[in-house]
């Protein structure tokens, strides 16, 4: 359970279903029939009654994993206040990562929004509408503390993991390496852990929520934080703006009434006003 400010009780329970992973999450009611659209709070219809079902993919701690048989998270946390306020349950659906970057899973009905520590890119912005950006991330170079790698420009001829269709994958082609791609954040830690590459090129939260870990912290360093100027931001199919607009409305909320602050410090570490609290693009 997560408790935040009282009202914002959350319970996260388990189940599963054919399409994937599923969570049902809160404590909102059921008002209609689940197996067809309903218009909850605000106008917005949702591709499930009584239901805000998100898509994302695990694992990427710490914005959503599997904790205890539940999955759990700052992005889980935050997408749970949208769900308050529609008066609605999130559902979480974890696919692959490129189903609901490119909008496809949008599109095809199977979730309302899109939460995945997803960097707001131009890109991006011609297949899905994102909200207003919530967090601000740095890459990280994370490296084996005998592998005498002090930076990125350390990098150069060295075997470099990173997590496939993601922004620290683009940097580091952009700036000429050709990393070995691995399809999640597990599989690239574990890609470093057993030698398959040299360093990894990934979001600095993430690398936070590994060294977290005493093993991790004593095998592993960050060699260099890299300001990247990314935002992250939750997306919705591009035109939808009763769930943009409610969404915007939670996180504006959540940072006045201190929501935010608080679940930013449960599940990112010390609080940073910089990182907390970007401008909006």
């Amino acid at each position: 359970m997560i408790t935040v400010l009282g009202r914002r009780a959350r319970i996260l329970a388990a189940t599963t279903a054919t399409a994937g992973l599923l969570l049902v999450a809160g404590c909102g009611s059921d008002d209609g029939d689940a197996s067809g659209t309903q218009t909850a709070a605000g106008g917005v219809t949702l591709v499930k009654g009584g239901q805000l079902t998100t898509c994302t993919h695990l694992p990427y701690p710490p914005f959503q994993s599997e904790i205890d048989g539940k999955v759990q998270g700052f992005d889980v946390s935050l997408v749970d206040l949208v769900a308050e306020d529609l008066g609605v349950q999130q559902q979480i659906v974890d696919q692959p990562f490129e189903n609901f970057k490119t909008g496809g899973s949008l599109n095809a009905g199977q979730c309302d929004l899109a939460a995945a520590g997803m960097t707001i890119t131009e890109e991006r912005k011609k297949n899905v509408d994102f909200s207003d950006p919530y967090f601000e991330a740095t890459q990280a170079v994370l490296v084996d503390k005998k592998s005498g790698i002090g930076s990125f420009a350390d990098l150069k001829g060295k075997k470099v993991g990173a997590q496939a269709q993601t922004t620290g994958e683009d940097y580091a082609k952009s700036q000429g390496l050709d990393p070995v791609s691995f399809e999640s954040s597990d599989a690239v830690i574990n890609g470093l852990r057993t030698g398959q590459v040299e360093a990894v090129v990934i979001d600095y939260p993430v690398v936070q929520g590994w060294l977290k870990d005493q093993a991790n912290a004593d095998a592993f360093e960050v060699a260099e934080q890299i300001n990247t100027g990314e935002q992250y931001g939750f997306t919705v199919k591009k035109g939808n703006e009763p769930l943009l607009k409610a969404v915007n409305k939670a996180l504006a909320d959540a940072k006045a009434d201190g929501t935010y602050k608080k679940l930013y410090e449960q599940w990112i570490g010390p609080y940073e006003e910089s990182a907390a609290s970007p401008s909006a693009s």
